[in-house]
Parts: C-alpha cells; sequence; structure tokens
C-alpha cells in the first residue's frame, strides 16, 4: 500500500512539475525575440544558473576587450564556467541581465530541461504575435525568415545585433496611433569572428531544429536534461577546468593598455 501511495504521489509530482503555457511564455518573453544563435545559447546557459553571476562580473570587468584578444583573455583564465556559459562572456549586457534576477534564470534553465518543446512553442508564439502586430521585422542586420515557423538569423555571419524591447508591448495589439517601429531598438553589435569557433560560435554552429525541437549547439544537438544534467558534457573544442578560487587572470598584464580603459562595450552596451 505505502509502495503504491509512494508512485501516485510520484505522478503527482511529475504532471504538477509541467507547466501551463502562458507561464512558460512569461519566462521566454525577455529573450524570445533574439537572434536564433544567441537564444539558443542563452536557453543552454540557463540551465547552469550558479555560474552565471561570477560569468556576469568577468565580463564586466574584461568588457574593454574585443574579439581575438577577448577570446585569448577568456581561454587564457581558464574558467570553471561551462562552455555554453562562456560562450556569453563577448554579451556582458545578456549576462548582466541572467545574474541580476537569479530566480528567473533558474527558472528558465529548469524549464529548459524539464520540457524544451514547451519551451520552445512558447518562443514561437510570441514571436508570432510581434510579427503579426507589426513589431518583428527585419533590420539590415537581423533577417526575419517567417513560414511554419518563425526564424530570427544575423544577416552577417558572426554579427550579433541584441534587441532591446518591453515584453508589455511588442506581444500585444498595438493602440490607435502607436508607432510599431519604434518599440525594438538594437544596441551597438558585437562581431565573433573565428577565434570563437571552440565555443560554438560560427555560420549555423548554434541554432534550433524547431520542427522536431532540437537545439543544435556548436553544431551537434543538445541533449541534456534533467536526468543527466549532472553528468552530461557537450562536445566542444574547449578545455574544461575544474574551479580554483587561487586562479589569478594571466593575460592582464600584456592585453590591457591604460589607452583601452573606457573604451569598451560596458555594463548593457550589448541589449
Amino acid at each position: 500500500m505505502l509502495r503504491d501511495l509512494a508512485i501516485c504521489l510520484g505522478v503527482v509530482v511529475l504532471q504538477g512539475s509541467a507547466q501551463a503555457p502562458p507561464d512558460v511564455e512569461r519566462l521566454v518573453d525577455r529573450v524570445a525575440l533574439y537572434p536564433d544563435p544567441l537564444l539558443s545559447d542563452v536557453l543552454v546557459a540557463a540551465s547552469y544558473p550558479d555560474q552565471i553571476p561570477e560569468a556576469a562580473r568577468w565580463a564586466d570587468a574584461h568588457a574593454y576587450l574585443r574579439e581575438d584578444m577577448l577570446a585569448r583573455a577568456i581561454a587564457e583564465d581558464r574558467l570553471w564556467f561551462d562552455p555554453s556559459v562562456q560562450a556569453l562572456l563577448p554579451f556582458p549586457g545578456v549576462l548582466d541581465m541572467m545574474a541580476r534576477d537569479m530566480g528567473w534564470t533558474q527558472q528558465l534553465g529548469d524549464a529548459f530541461l524539464y520540457d524544451r518543446g514547451a519551451v520552445m512553442d512558447a518562443v514561437q508564439r510570441l514571436r508570432r504575435r510581434a510579427w503579426e502586430f507589426g513589431y518583428l521585422r527585419g533590420t539590415p542586420d537581423i533577417a526575419v525568415r517567417t513560414g511554419a515557423y518563425i526564424e530570427i538569423v544575423p544577416v552577417r555571419p558572426g554579427y550579433y545585433a541584441v534587441p532591446v524591447y518591453d515584453p508589455a508591448v511588442v506581444y500585444y495589439r498595438p493602440r490607435p496611433g502607436f508607432r510599431v517601429a519604434g518599440a525594438i531598438s538594437f544596441g551597438p553589435g558585437i562581431t565573433l569572428g573565428a577565434a570563437f569557433a571552440p565555443w560554438g560560435w560560427g555560420a549555423g554552429f548554434n541554432r534550433f531544429a524547431w520542427d522536431t525541437h532540437a537545439v543544435i549547439i556548436n553544431n551537434r544537438p543538445w541533449v541534456r536534461t534533467r536526468d543527466n544534467r549532472a553528468i552530461y558534457a557537450h562536445p566542444y573544442q574547449v578545455q574544461r577546468y575544474e574551479r580554483r578560487e587561487d586562479r589569478r587572470e594571466i593575460h592582464e598584464g600584456r592585453e590591457y593598455r591604460p589607452e583601452d580603459k573606457g573604451k569598451g562595450r560596458g555594463r548593457g552596451r550589448d541589449r
């Protein structure tokens, strides 16, 4: 009898952990209009919430570095973050947004691990509304491909423009006289060249297969779930390191120049 009760309780817990579609939409609404390569990595990185705050601090402290210099600093510092989290270091504003609302970040990562199909479907519903209401349109830097699924991809491979928008606006029918063209803006773009390929950035490396609910990271299916989250290691080219409290940043003395101070993207500049 106790065994049967335990099984019944397990079923209740399992069913109760699934979220209603409106709840999932509220989880993804602030990132649903990100370009597909960036969104896929945000969802993956959110499943490592314990690493986000420290990664955000590192990204903010090194915002003066760009392109190859930044990639070299990431590699030389032997960071303990999962490569998916390291892949967001060129986007300090995105990491800062995630770190400032850790409750949301953890819920997003858990939802993605529990039922990525529900998360991807929620993204598509929100994108469809933003498109139908006239907010979501292509720009010189972002292409919006419509059809059975809406894809948002960079026009120039390796150049990522991060949208800035109010979820309380872009998914709802505009009031008369409202200028929908100004509802979505973009900060300075981020260029990620060949030096960032080891972290999964490259033409077609990070993407969604929307029809099958597959997420492709570093050109391979991401198959980490809540069941294998403790042991799964996605194939990246970069080496993984253990966390060490005494690790020092070995690149600073050579790379930093006084004239670079204040020239970085800075916090929030990429979103």
